[in-house]
């Protein structure tokens, strides 16, 4: 996964092939495609693919891009609302400083993603597949990862607030540094790595799933 993503887009290795897109949003493929300072309402790119490409100061509102790839594409300052996003593929994607609020990212795949200062508030990625991604330093808020899959996904400074984990799988998922406010059971963190600040926090409920009485 990468550490330490591009922050400006000067940064980013294809930087200077990027046009600037204003277009209808009709297309199938988008390549090396700079979206820059729009508000994109109800728009639909269904199964569209999107290959390094660069998105900042834009606001989707709505909209239909079920099953869109994502491939080295990097977003700034960017807000998703209420998109469905759902079965969608992101591969080697960043998203900083960005929004993402009530989007259906349900049967998503998510691989070497990184979310940086990041706000996501009410996200359904129920039964979603995430590998080698990293929340850093954001908000989540009401996320629901109900049946999904983490392998090597760790929340650097993050704060985790009513998050759903019921019927997740975690494989080597470090919780470490995060603020956790999850529900579905003490059991849901079976393969997750906490610090030992966290395993004292957690221990009310650990000792409730077990069947320990603490007086």
């Amino acid at each position: 996964m990468r550490m330490t993503p591009p922050q400006e887009l000067a940064d980013l290795p294809y930087a200077q092939a990027l046009s600037a897109y204003d277009g209808s949003w009709r297309e199938d493929d988008f390549d090396t495609v700079h979206v820059d300072g729009l508000t994109v309402p109800e728009a639909d790119v269904s199964g569209a693919r999107f290959m390094e490409c660069a998105v900042t100061r834009t606001t989707f509102e709505g909209g239909r891009f079920r099953r869109v790839r994502l491939i080295d594409t990097w977003f700034q300052e960017t807000r998703i609302v209420g998109a469905d996003l759902a079965e969608s593929n992101w591969q080697d994607v960043t998203f900083l400083g960005g929004v993402l609020a009530g989007p259906q990212l349900f049967g998503a795949e998510l691989t070497r993603v990184v979310f940086q200062g990041c706000k996501l508030d009410s996200v359904n990625l129920r039964d979603a597949r995430l590998s080698d991604v990293r929340f850093d330093d954001c908000l989540l808020r009401d996320v629901d990862f109900g049946g999904a899959t983490l392998r090597r996904v760790t929340f650097p400074g993050s704060r985790l607030s009513g998050v759903d984990f019921s019927r997740v799988t975690l494989e080597k998922v470090d919780l470490r540094g995060a603020e956790l406010g999850l529900s579905g059971g003490a059991e849901c963190l079976r393969g997750a790595t906490i610090s030992t600040a966290q395993l004292i926090d957690l221990a009310p409920a650990l000792a409730e799933s077990l069947g320990i009485t603490v007086k």
